[in-house]
C-alpha cells in the first residue's frame, strides 16, 4: 500500500510539527490571537497539535483600540469557550502613558504603534517564542521570513541574519533577551487557509462574509465608515454589500464588494482574484514600497 498526503494534509502536518517543536525547544511561547482568519486557523492547529491536553501557552492580542467590534466579540467568545488565558496588550494605554505618540491627520493609523507595546509585553512576560499566523504569500517582505524568525535583544529583525532551515530542522537556541517569531503557516496561501476552514469548520468573525456596511472610497479602496476615520472633502458615505479579506485596525483595513455569503463562495472568489489580500485591502502597506519591511525591522509582527 502507498500512503500519500494531500497538499492540505501536508501543510497541516508541517504546521503541527512546528508547533510541537516550539513547545519542546522553548519554555515560554505565546500565540498571537487577533480573531482574524489566520490566527483562528493557527489556534485550531494548536488545539489539534496538543489534544487532548490544552495548548501549553497563553494567547496574546495587541489591541489598537480601533479594532472591529465584530472581531473583538469573536475573540472574547472563542477564548471563553476554550477557557484559555488571553493577554490583551493595549495601544491606548501606551498612548495614555506617553510611551508612544499617536499619529495625527486624516490618514493616521495606530498600526505602527503596536510595535512598542508588543515588545514591552514580550519582555515583561519573558516570552522567548511568539507564534503568529503570517504567511509568505501575503507580502514581499514576509516572503523573506524563515519559519523561526530570529529577533535580537532589541526585538529587531534583520533579514540577512537568519538561520538556515535545511530539511525542516529548526534552531531554537537563544541568548538572554533574544526571542523568535515563529510562523507555522509560512507555506500556506490564502486559498489554502480557506480550504482548511471549509474542511475543519473553523469559526470566523461575521465580517469575512458579505454584509451591508457604510463605506466610502479613499485611495482606490473601500474604507469602513467609523469614528476613527474622519472623512476628507469630497468623500461620501454609501451602503454597499462588502466583506473583508483581512482584518486589523479599522483605520487601515479596507473591504471589497462581494456577494460571498458562504465559505465555498469565498473560495471561488479568492480563486478568481488576481490581487493579494493585503494589496487589495491594507492602506498601511501603501505608504512606501518597503512599508512592511520597515515596520518588521523595528519589531512589528
Amino acid at each position: 500500500m502507498r500512503y500519500e498526503l494531500s497538499p492540505l494534509e501536508a501543510l497541516e502536518a508541517e504546521s503541527l510539527f512546528i508547533l510541537r517543536e516550539v513547545a519542546s525547544e522553548l519554555d515560554r511561547p505565546v500565540l498571537l490571537f487577533s480573531g482574524g482568519k489566520d490566527s483562528a486557523v493557527l489556534l485550531h492547529l494548536a488545539l489539534k497539535a496538543f489534544w487532548p491536553a490544552p495548548p501549553p501557552f497563553p494567547l496574546m492580542h495587541v489591541d489598537t483600540g480601533h479594532n472591529f467590534p465584530e472581531v473583538l466579540r469573536f475573540r472574547d467568545a472563542r477564548v471563553a469557550t476554550l477557557g484559555a488565558r488571553l493577554i490583551v496588550v493595549s495601544v491606548q494605554e501606551a498612548i495614555d502613558a506617553g510611551r508612544v505618540t499617536e499619529e495625527k491627520g486624516p490618514r493616521a493609523s495606530r498600526n505602527r504603534l503596536q510595535t512598542q507595546p508588543l515588545l514591552e509585553a514580550i519582555q515583561a512576560h519573558g516570552f522567548n517564542a511568539v507564534l503568529g499566523g503570517a504567511r509568505r504569500d501575503e507580502e514581499k517582505s514576509r516572503a523573506k521570513e524563515r519559519v523561526y524568525s530570529f529577533r535580537d535583544e532589541f526585538g529587531q529583525w534583520d533579514p540577512k541574519n537568519q538561520r538556515p532551515e535545511p530539511w525542516g530542522l529548526y534552531n531554537g537556541r537563544l541568548h538572554r533577551g533574544e526571542h523568535l517569531r515563529v510562523f507555522p503557516l509560512s507555506n500556506w496561501t490564502e486559498l489554502d487557509v480557506w480550504h482548511y476552514i471549509a474542511r475543519e469548520g473553523v469559526a470566523l468573525p461575521s465580517l469575512y462574509f458579505t454584509h451591508p456596511r457604510q463605506v466610502f472610497h479613499r485611495d482606490g479602496m473601500l474604507m469602513a465608515h467609523s469614528p476613527f476615520l474622519p472623512l476628507l472633502p469630497g468623500e461620501t458615505v454609501m451602503t454597499r454589500a462588502v466583506r473583508f479579506r483581512t482584518v486589523g485596525d479599522m483605520t487601515c483595513t479596507a473591504c471589497v464588494e462581494s456577494s460571498a455569503a458562504t465559505v465555498e463562495q469565498v473560495i471561488a472568489e479568492v480563486r478568481a482574484s488576481r490581487v493579494t489580500e493585503r494589496g487589495a485591502s491594507r492602506a498601511d502597506d501603501r505608504f512606501s514600497e518597503t512599508a512592511m519591511e520597515e515596520r518588521k525591522r523595528e519589531g512589528y509582527f
